[in-house]
């Protein structure tokens, strides 16, 4: 059978699908055929009706699955609708946003199919009885129309990784994707965290398998695994497949979860594999040894998700049970080891005020990352944190089925003042973290925060999107003057340390 994918990510970074490198490895492996359209401007595939149809017609597909995150629905649904017009060829839905919203998505008369949790055997069964032509109707994971009707599968265990056959890199135009991201190629060696914090998905498809299977979270298997010797044996075939791999990214919820795994790890990649490589940690479960560990087996980066520098919006909003303590000792282990480090804020929460904008501000400039990454708080369709914001009135109902990512602009109403100081935010943050360090460049950053905050709304938008250039302009006169100084890298949402950019010949950062 022959099984197109499409996947829209339009106004975002490229990013590789695990799910459908998955799914279409699966689909392989049980003699289907497979393609995939992946949408996004900057591989050369805008959003074009047409020409997905005339993509549509050359393949001739007997089943479309079309993977969905929330931020991307409205294309989503407005591909999976041209379809349905033009073909007489079954529509699957799959992805987070299935997940979240299965009820949503179905009752948008799109979709035959919906694949909800995990979809690898769903997918292959449903393959497999189309192309034999038996009833589909009562697949694990997968909802179904029958009639008119919806009939809603429950889903079927976590299964153990070791079962799957390996991801399909073919299936996108991965050399394209390596070259276009300077070298830095996504991996992942496990699936599932133990956390459940109240933005992430998480929460949501652990609740689902508890309330399908009638168990308890600690008999669902969540967290699993691939072996060391699985993931090594990926590695080397990326690197025998492709040219030009610099660096691999491990995209894992969390990589340093398991201390016994992460040692193990380290032991065989320094031995077979060798090239730098990035994790992601948490400041909950991380200390000297893994840090040293790390950056023994080559490792450059850890990256963590702060989110907040307010205790109580980590705590009451985000339910993230960790203190500023615990992030900076975090950091000064990793520091300690020779880790470079990067930091995942966030702003524009519900019920955020202020000063506790303020707080992270501070704790980004006592930490002082090597990098921090900032972006706009956004409510994923039915987490606890946007029933949260729902109920309190905040959410923007235009603005959260329009917004693309989570970067450029906010999809809540904060009322005007904070509205104005998240855009400002927004544009030019490492300012205001320079502002609060000890370094020298602090009294300059100082009178340009003041500027900022000083201006209209009206003035602001006249100006803000020039302020990228204006932030280089201020950084080369830095640099001149051998000023530490976090500025605006690589794109316009990531604050970088001087000397480390200063240093980007040998540690070119593309995410």
């Amino acid at each position: 059978m022959r099984i197109l994918f499409i996947y829209p990510n339009l106004n975002a970074q490229i990013g590789f699908n695990y799910g459908v490198a998955f799914l279409s490895g699966i689909l392989k492996s049980h003699g289907h055929k497979t393609k995939l359209l992946n949408i996004n401007e900057k591989l050369g595939y805008p959003l074009d009706l047409s020409r997905i149809k005339k993509d549509i017609v050359l393949f001739d597909p007997q089943l479309i699955g079309i993977s969905m995150v929330t931020n991307q629905y409205h294309y989503c649904l407005e591909i999976a609708s041209a379809i349905k017009k033009e073909f007489a060829v079954p529509v699957v839905g799959g992805g987070i946003h299935a997940t979240a919203d299965p009820q949503g998505v179905m009752a948008s008369g799109a979709f035959d199919f919906l694949c909800v949790g995990e979809g690898e055997n769903a997918l292959r069964e449903l393959a497999d009885r189309l192309e034999k032509g038996k009833d589909c109707s009562n697949i694990p994971n997968l909802w179904v129309k029958v009639n008119g009707k919806i009939v809603k599968n429950k889903v079927a265990p976590f299964f153990d990784l070791a079962a799957l056959p390996p991801k399909d890199y073919e299936v996108f135009d991965f050399q394209k994707m390596i070259d276009a991201k300077g070298g830095w190629v996504g991996v992942m060696a496990s699936r599932g965290c133990p956390y459940r914090c109240t933005y992430c998905f998480n929460h949501q498809v652990v609740n689902l398998y508890k309330k399908d299977l009638g168990v308890s979270e600690g008999r669902l298997h969540y967290i699993r695994y691939h072996s060391t010797a699985e993931v090594i044996k990926e590695l080397k075939y990326l690197l025998d497949r492709y040219r030009n791999i610099k660096t691999f990214i491990f995209d894992d919820d969390i990589f340093t979860l398991n201390n016994p795994y992460l040692l193990e790890f380290c032991a065989q990649y320094q031995q077979e594999i060798g090239l730098p490589f990035v994790v992601n940690g948490h400041v909950k479960n991380f200390d000297l040894e893994k840090a040293i560990a790390l950056k023994e087996a080559g490792c450059i980066i850890v990256k963590f998700g702060l989110e907040s520098g307010s205790e109580r919006v980590r705590l009451e909003i985000l339910n993230r049970k960790m203190t500023n303590r615990d992030i900076v000792n975090s950091f000064d282990a990793a520091h300690q080891a020779g880790l470079h480090t990067s930091a995942f804020v966030m702003f524009g929460f519900p019920y955020e005020t202020k000063e506790d904008m303020v707080m992270t501000i501070k704790l980004l400039a006592r930490i002082k990352p090597g990098r921090f990454r900032w972006s706009i708080f956004f409510p994923y369709v039915n987490t606890d944190a946007y029933l949260i914001a729902k109920q309190g009135g905040f959410i923007n109902d235009t603005k959260i089925s329009q917004v693309d990512n989570f970067f450029e602009e906010s999809c809540l109403d904060l009322g005007p003042e904070l509205n104005l100081r998240v855009d400002k935010l927004q544009k030019v943050f490492p300012w205001y973290v320079n502002r609060y360090t000890e370094w020298p460049c602090a009294s300059l950053y100082d009178e340009l925060v003041q500027e900022v905050e000083g201006l209209s709304f009206e003035r602001w938008n006249e100006i803000k999107e020039t302020m990228i250039q204006r932030d280089q302009k201020i950084s080369d006169r830095m640099v001149n003057a051998g000023m530490l100084h976090f500025a605006i890298k690589y794109n316009p949402f990531m604050g970088v340390r001087s000397d480390y950019f200063l240093d980007e010949g040998k540690n070119r950062i593309a995410e």
